[in-house]
């Protein structure tokens, strides 16, 4: 994006036009200021999204990692790339152990699932998990998925190599996109906030938010709350 080309944002915003009557004279000063950081976080998350893109060539996966697809056939990491160059997984925290699935993997995975038929024409998406395909996919038709690809992690050598497993803690999530060209496979992106990098009072969530639930909510008077987190039963 060229910033040379872009108006102030103060000077789009206002061109913004109520389409409300009886709009108070101070909610149409804020809405409109709003507006103008609006703007402003919009293009910066334009320049956020080139700046990823112009990432150099991440990491070469140079292990093995071996996975079960929902045939059962045993598949190495290429062969989850089908017919495209870039592949994007998420390892959600549903393995053996876990009598059900991680609530915040499963409000993901259900925004995604509804994206997931259109994802797929542009790039390879494939949802990760410790427990067999036929358990994920049973938790997938409770939830009236139908859209989205299950595959088990052979071992686990891949959720602890990127330290997703540990003894002590359990697993973790991840949000990762890899890159096929001559040289391989490449991570090209792994979503990465350690915890130590939140801001006081809040969760160490990523920038942009994967999840759209606390998008829809941060639009709210309430917002997203401090405690609040969603569950598989209410």
């Amino acid at each position: 994006m060229d910033m040379t080309e872009l108006k102030p944002a103060k000077e789009l915003a206002a061109k913004r036009v109520t389409k409300f009557e009886n709009e108070s004279r101070a909610y149409a000063e804020a809405r409109t200021a709003l507006l103008a950081e609006e703007i402003e976080v919009r293009r910066h998350l334009t320049r956020l999204a080139e700046q990823r893109r112009r990432l150099p060539p991440g990491p070469i996966v140079t292990k093995d990692y071996r996975f079960k697809d929902e045939n059962g056939a045993e598949v190495g990491l290429a062969e989850l790339f089908g017919g495209h160059d870039t592949l994007v997984t998420y390892f959600w925290m549903y393995g053996p152990q876990r009598e059900r699935p991680c609530p915040m993997c499963t409000n993901f995975l259900g925004g995604v699932n509804g994206n997931a038929a259109d994802v797929k024409q542009r790039v390879a998406f494939k949802v990760l998990g410790r427990s067999p395909v036929a358990r994920q996919r049973a938790f997938a038709l409770e939830r009236g998925w139908r859209d989205l690809d299950f595959v088990q992690t052979v071992g686990d050598d891949y959720a602890r190599d990127l330290g997703l497993l540990d003894d002590k803690s359990g697993e973790s999530p991840a949000f990762t996109v890899y890159q096929k060209n001559g040289d391989g496979i490449h991570v090209f992106y792994n979503a990465e906030m350690p915890d130590e990098a939140a801001d006081p009072g809040q969760d160490p969530r990523g920038a942009v938010d994967i999840a759209p639930l606390w998008n829809i909510l941060d639009m709210t008077p309430e917002g997203r709350g401090t405690d609040w987190y969603p569950k598989l039963v209410y």
